[in-house]
């Protein structure tokens, strides 16, 4: 399960601008590690696997050829 819980009870009117600062100002205080977390797991949630768990690349779909 998450660490990142959605609180649907929390929600303040605002314009897409003030929404937009509002956010970036919260990223921007979170260290890198922080914010390395919070990207893995909306990319688990975007592609539909488990948080740390991310698919493995399929590499028989590339080939290699010496160039001469």
């Amino acid at each position: 399960m998450s660490s990142y819980p959605l609180d649907r009870t929390a929600f303040k009117a605002q314009t897409a601008e003030e929404a937009s600062k509002s956010h970036a100002a919260y990223y921007r205080e979170l260290s890198w590690q922080e914010r390395l977390r919070v990207a893995n797991y909306l990319n688990s949630i975007a592609f539909n696997y488990p948080e740390n768990e991310p698919p493995k690349m399929d590499k028989t779909v590339f080939s290699m050829r010496s160039r001469k």
